[in-house]
């Protein structure tokens, strides 16, 4: 069901006629470039030099110089996310890393060869990468942050229910502008002043406001969404975005049911900054932190932006303290990230214990480094730290109850034995006793975990971002239907929910 722009509400115009020039500013030229200064309101003629018998001065014609043409906007595409959490945010800056990797590369390749052929002719030299918090476009600004952090706790569940089970069965939304008219007309008239090749989306709410500004605008781009989970949840506009960047294939069957085309599915991976395309020194880093090199270093990833939705991975972390010491063929690095509170708290803690197998950490610079040092990592189910480690070639240890999308990570992880998943303390202190006694289940996670590997995901997203705006769709196209909402019905969902 779609409702049409023709039949949706429109926004009151006054009709009124166009207001007199300010004093003082000359009238507009004429079509023929000859410029009518203020006179007596008569027809304008030419006097010979000199003047008329009245004696009044002659009229003189200025002829107008034409103003220069305004200089087309510059290359430029936009990568969109939304403040809700720090994994949209981080997938956002890989994928406009890559693209001004792209950029500088084939610039490069074409100054060491300018005759030769350019193997990424759709590049651009000039290419200008812009991103955008679509939050911050809103009529009303909120706390994306704030936001996430209510589907806590006892609300969990509400978010399990709104995010597995509504609007990802069979009603599906297709888009519309309602999104842009409401909320975000700012971002429409920056995207006709701009007229971006193409955008790129991290989250649901960027992509709806993208496909709104895109219909109201007229502005012809192609719209790449990035779901950074293991599964595509129904807000996703499908009917209106070009392209779905996923993670697998079992993601690629989740919106083939939705009606979105083979030729509109490419499997990249969730995108990863570079440094998780690089390989490092394992000893030399270990030896930069002071870890040991004769034993399994297992990381807990305990810092985090959104503090709150951590209290239960805290609290486990901080049971499983007095049990550490018995675990004498590991060593701990416990990340506290940018809350130095936690962190006193841990050093403290380990101190009354006396853990000498136990390295506090604040805020890490080079978390691919470390990650790839370690040989374990104990970390929340959230869809870009579990594909970090992935890249960064770590086994993981999922803490925490899942709901929403983690629910999804947790089971596509296990399922696949990249991953082991432990609610509470006790468990965890099971699964650490197993691991020490028996170290080769991290190298079959390890070896496992292959299976959903993707290191390029984020070269892979801008790539097919350039693709997609060098050939431009056409304004008759399916995907560029306007309209003010739809709702379509889809086939079965090729799995349970």
């Amino acid at each position: 069901m779609d409702i049409d722009e023709a039949a949706a509400p429109q926004p009151a115009y006054k009709n009124a006629d166009a207001p007199a020039a300010p004093s003082g500013r000359t009238a507009p030229a004429s079509s023929d470039g000859v410029e009518a200064r203020p006179g007596t309101g008569e027809d304008l003629q030419a006097a010979p030099a000199g003047g008329d018998a009245c004696g009044e001065e002659p009229v003189s014609l200025v002829v107008a110089e034409p103003e220069p043409a305004p200089e087309p906007p510059k290359p430029r595409v936009i990568v969109m996310h939304a403040s809700v959490g720090s994994g949209h945010r981080s997938a956002a800056m890989a994928v406009a890393q890559a693209l001004e990797l792209l950029r500088d590369e084939a610039a490069a390749r074409r100054r060491e060869a300018p005759d030769g052929a350019d193997e990424e002719p759709f590049v651009p030299e000039d290419l200008e990468v812009e991103v955008v918090d679509i939050l911050e476009w809103g009529r009303i600004v909120f706390d994306g942050d704030h936001a996430a952090s209510l589907f806590t706790g006892a609300t969990r569940p509400i978010y399990d229910l709104t995010w597995r089970f509504t609007l990802t069965g069979r009603l599906l939304w297709g888009g519309g502008t309602v999104w842009s008219r409401v909320m975000y007309p700012s971002f429409t008239d920056h995207v006709r002043e701009v007229r971006p090749l193409a955008v790129v989306c991290t989250h649901i709410t960027a992509a709806n406001v993208a496909v709104g500004a895109r219909m109201l605008s007229g502005v012809e781009f192609p719209i790449v969404c990035v779901p950074t989970d293991y599964e595509t949840e129904g807000l996703w506009p499908h009917r209106g975005a070009d392209l779905f960047c996923v993670a697998n294939e079992s993601m690629a069957e989740t919106l083939r049911p939705r009606k979105v085309g083979d030729e509109r599915i490419l499997i990249t991976g969730i995108p990863t900054r570079e440094d998780f395309r690089r390989t490092y020194d394992q000893r030399a880093t270990r030896e930069r932190l002071g870890l040991p090199l004769d034993k399994t270093v297992v990381l807990a990833l305990a810092g985090a932006q959104l503090p709150r939705p951590y209290v239960h991975f805290r609290e486990a972390l901080d049971k499983l303290l007095p049990y550490v010491h018995a675990l004498s063929d590991m060593h701990f690095v416990l990340v506290a990230g940018s809350d130095a509170d936690y962190a006193r708290h841990l050093r403290h803690e380990c101190g009354e214990l006396g853990l000498a197998n136990v390295t506090v950490l604040d805020y890490v610079e080079g978390m691919a480094a470390l990650m790839a040092a370690s040989d374990l990592v104990i970390c929340k189910s959230g869809g870009l730290v579990v594909t970090e480690c992935l890249c960064a070639q770590v086994p993981m240890i999922l803490l925490g109850r899942a709901y929403g999308q983690e629910k999804v990570n947790v089971l596509m992880l296990t399922a696949v034995g990249a991953a082991m998943h432990v609610t509470t303390s006790r468990e965890l202190l099971d699964a650490l006793r197993h691991i020490e006694k028996n170290p080769e289940s991290i190298r079959s996670m390890l070896v496992n975990g292959r299976f959903l590997r993707h290191e390029s995901a984020a070269r892979d997203v801008a790539r097919a971002a350039l693709e997609l705006a060098a050939h431009p769709k056409k304004p008759d196209d399916p995907l560029r239907k306007r309209h003010f909402f739809g709702f379509y019905w889809g086939g079965k969902p090729a799995h349970a929910r």
